[in-house]
């Protein structure tokens, strides 16, 4: 009984038992650039859906041993402590991370479609520096007739 108590008790805290837990996945392709230049660590990722039709409006990007939450069409930036994010291979697993205590100063925000990608582009207000993000579209696989 002591034992399985303790097991549990290791396990990670999620935000709630009945809380959402999204998957998020890296993205192949992505680019991101701090002031122009390429940061020495950085990923993007993306929620995990089965439906790739419809395209999600935000996404996680990892800058150095910072992660943050881009909200891409309420052009908001949320600060992602790492305990809220849990391994999953290469991929993460979180709950729900649009907190707005969390919320950081943006401004500038420019979001459109640059042919095989999407741009976005913002002034993180705590750094004072250009965050670049370029998400390349998923290939339309439909015949042509």
């Amino acid at each position: 009984m002591a034992t399985s108590m303790s097991l549990a008790s290791a396990r990670p805290a999620r935000a709630g038992d009945d809380a959402p837990v999204v998957h998020w996945t890296p993205v192949t392709g992505a680019l991101v650039k701090l002031d122009g230049k390429t940061p020495l660590a950085w990923n993007v990722y993306q929620p995990y859906a089965k439906n790739k039709k419809k395209e999600s409006s935000v996404v996680l990007v990892l800058l150095g041993r910072r992660y943050l939450l881009l909200d891409f069409k309420a052009t908001r930036v949320y600060a992602v402590p790492l305990a809220e994010l849990h391994p999953q291979g290469s991929d993460l697993e979180s709950g729900d991370l649009a907190q707005p205590s969390r919320l950081l100063p943006s401004s500038d925000w420019t979001a459109r479609d640059v042919g095989p990608a999407e741009l976005i582009q913002l002034t993180l207000g705590d750094y004072g520096r250009v965050l670049t993000v370029q998400l390349p579209h998923p290939p339309d696989l439909r015949p042509f007739y």
